[in-house]
This record gives C-alpha cells, sequence and structure tokens, in this order.
C-alpha cells in the first residue's frame, strides 16, 4: 500500500481536525490567508478577517490547531490500512473538487482510481419493496457491467443491492460511510463492504473513530452527489435521506433520474414526485440513462454502437465476437441476442433461430428487454436497440 499520507495531507488534515473549520470555511482560509500551510500560522486576530470567523471561534480555532491530534489520527489510518488524501492529492475525486464543500480531507480504504471519474451515484429507501430491490442490483449490474462506478452509501435496502449488482457484474463500486473507517455500518453489511474492496473502495471524510451519528449522513449523501455524474433514485419516501441526495445532485449540476413506482406506495411518492416536478429524468432501463449523458454516454455506449457494424454472414464465433454487448450475459441471453438483428423480425423467428427451449428464449428476452438491448414492437416484433 502506498503511504498513509503525503505532506500536504498532513496540513490538511490539521485543519480538518480544528474545531470550528468545516469545508466552507476551510475554503474561505485559503482564498484570504494563501496555501493551508500559511494559514497555519495566522493569529487570532487575521483569522477574525475572515469571512464567518468571529473573536470567539477565531480563538477556538488558534487553540485547537493541534499536531498531536493529527499524528494520533494518521496511525489509527496506517494501523486498519487507511489512506487519508486531500484536495492537493493526485487521487482526489475530481468531482468533488468542483463542490463549493468538498471535504478537506478523505479517508480511503481500497483504491481508487481515475476511471471512477465516471461514476453515479444509485440511492434509496432503506425499508425497501422486493420491486426495488431488485430495480437497484438491476441498475447496479448494468451501469458496472457497462463501465460505470457504482456509488452508494452501504445502508440497508436500496444502496446495498446496488453495490450487491455492480460486485455481481464484476465492476467497480465505492461504498461512502457516514462513520470512521474503523467498523462498517450497518454490521450485517460487512461482507458485502468486504467484497467490494476486491474492485472498489470504502470512503468518509470523519475521523476513523467518528461514531454513528444522524447528523453525518448529510454530509455523506453530498459526497455521493459530489463525485458521481448523476444520481440514480430508487424507491424513496417523501422524507428521505436518497432525495437529499437528489436535491444536492441538482444544486452541483449534476444529472438526476429516477425509476418509477407504483402510485399508491408509500415508498414511491418521493421518487415519483421527482419525476412529476421534472427534477429527474424517469428511467426505465440503461439506454435511458446514456441518452441523458450526452458525450460520457455516447462514449459508454460505443462497444454497444460498434454492434452495428458487425458483419451479417461469416463464422458463428467472429459474429459473437463482433455482436459482444459490453453488458454480462448468460449463454441463453448471448445466444438470443446473437440472432437479433437491429432490423425488425418476428419474435417467433428469433425463437427459432436461437434454437433453444420456447420458454428459455422468451425468458432470455425479457432479460434482454429489461437490460435495454433489445425492444418489443407492435406485431409481434422484436429488434435491437441502438442503430440511429
Amino acid at each position: 500500500m502506498s503511504e498513509t499520507i503525503t505532506p500536504n495531507g498532513r496540513t490538511y488534515l490539521t485543519w480538518a481536525l480544528t474545531d470550528g473549520v468545516g469545508p466552507l470555511t476551510f475554503s474561505r482560509l485559503l482564498i484570504q490567508l494563501g496555501d493551508p500551510e500559511q494559514a497555519l500560522g495566522a493569529s487570532a486576530a487575521t483569522l477574525q478577517t475572515v469571512k464567518g470567523i468571529g473573536r470567539e471561534r477565531a480563538d477556538a480555532i488558534a487553540r485547537s490547531r493541534d499536531s498531536a491530534e493529527r499524528e494520533a489520527e494518521i496511525e489509527a489510518a496506517a494501523q486498519h490500512g487507511v489512506r487519508i488524501i486531500c484536495r492537493a492529492d493526485p487521487d482526489y475525486p475530481e468531482g468533488l473538487k468542483r463542490i463549493p464543500d468538498a471535504p478537506i480531507v478523505l479517508y480511503v480504504k481500497g483504491e481508487l482510481r481515475p476511471t471512477d471519474a465516471v461514476a453515479l451515484a444509485i440511492v434509496g429507501s432503506r425499508r425497501c419493496t422486493i420491486y426495488g430491490s431488485e430495480q437497484a442490483r438491476r441498475f447496479g449490474e448494468l451501469l458496472a457491467g457497462a463501465g460505470f462506478t457504482i456509488v452508494s452509501g452501504l445502508a440497508r435496502g436500496i444502496d446495498a443491492f446496488a453495490h450487491h449488482g455492480a460486485a455481481d457484474s464484476g465492476g467497480r463500486s465505492i461504498a461512502v460511510m457516514g462513520r470512521g473507517l474503523t467498523e462498517v455500518y450497518p454490521p450485517e453489511n460487512k461482507a458485502l463492504a468486504e467484497r467490494l474492496l476486491e474492485n472498489g473502495a470504502w470512503l468518509s471524510e470523519l475521523p476513523m473513530r467518528a461514531a454513528v451519528r444522524a447528523e453525518n449522513f448529510p454530509g455523506r449523501n453530498r459526497i455521493i452527489a459530489g463525485m458521481t455524474l448523476g444520481t440514480l433514485v430508487v424507491e424513496a419516501a417523501q422524507r428521505s435521506g436518497a432525495l437529499i441526495t437528489a436535491r444536492l445532485a441538482n444544486e452541483y449540476n449534476r444529472e438526476v433520474f429516477a425509476v418509477p413506482g407504483r402510485v399508491q406506495d408509500p415508498l414511491s411518492q418521493g421518487t415519483n414526485a421527482l419525476i412529476r416536478d421534472g427534477a429527474a429524468k424517469l428511467v426505465l432501463c440503461l439506454e435511458d440513462i446514456l441518452d441523458e449523458l450526452g458525450e460520457v454516454g455516447r462514449a459508454m455506449r460505443t462497444g454497444t454502437d460498434t454492434q452495428e457494424h458487425a458483419p451479417a454472414g461469416g463464422p458463428p464465433e467472429v459474429r459473437a465476437q463482433a455482436t459482444a454487448p459490453l453488458f454480462p450475459l448468460s449463454a441463453a441471453e448471448q445466444r438470443v441476442y446473437d440472432v437479433i438483428g437491429y432490423d425488425e423480425m418476428l419474435q417467433d423467428a428469433a425463437i427459432r433461430a436461437a434454437e433453444l427451449p420456447p420458454g428459455e428464449v422468451l425468458a432470455a428476452m425479457t432479460s434482454l428487454e429489461l437490460k435495454g438491448l433489445i425492444r418489443r414492437l407492435p406485431g409481434n416484433l422484436i429488434a435491437r436497440r441502438g442503430r440511429a
């Protein structure tokens, strides 16, 4: 593992542990007093000149800039295999650098990659329905399989199912926690959290031994919204933390998506209201998300777009290689996908061409439709998606 903290990180960490200094105050300090190291040497009188800092607060800040507390924090991080990164470090998430209240430091267990800039959040209710769990897992799998990093909060319900979907697809997933990284919360998601470390990371802005508190979670939600290109809401009641994440994503000029739910289901009232009020785009399949992401969506669709130019003839193995989608498919799904072209064809013809039991073909068609790879048309017709 690389070093626990960089020299720049030590300075930033001192500020992060200083009473009375949050992300916004820290940004004002930098604007007025220069770099973090210079600001550390500022007197209480100088600190008073910074917007939002009065005499009493300036005195408290001057007293609490404690290097001993910093070293204890670094030692705790090292003991748990956690790195502490700051805004000045190259692996600090790019998306977070562009929000006004970016964390001063982040605690990271696992690996962050440059490709994590292409990330989407999936959030929703802790008390989800079977439908909600299926959709969270489905979109976690589809998006991770397409190359997005899935970001969520490791909470019970929708968060956990989204992480499971990403892990099942072999894709990347990042859990942003509302406590210090010495423990996993909730404890029943410990095995899932460990699985995420195989191809992802845990993040927190809170000190290593910070306990779970209700006030931690709005801050956690802003990190989820800030480090992603957009947020997908799957089931949210009228007063849901997921709606906070969606609101913050809109404030940060990121995309917001929502999966519609049953009209009378209390767990769908918040989600459906986002769609009704124009605060979120309605999403039924992966393609709906890609369409809204502009150049990024087109780039992520490249593997699917090349299927338009796949040879119509040639050996089956060549056709299969040329038409392989980005998403993980079962053997039956791949077989059925291979026989369906961009030109409309009768569903019965596809069933015969697949040379599999009809029930298995129909099940595969339903799965391919849910994954946004094929579409059903009037007259019992079927065709691939993707051709302009």
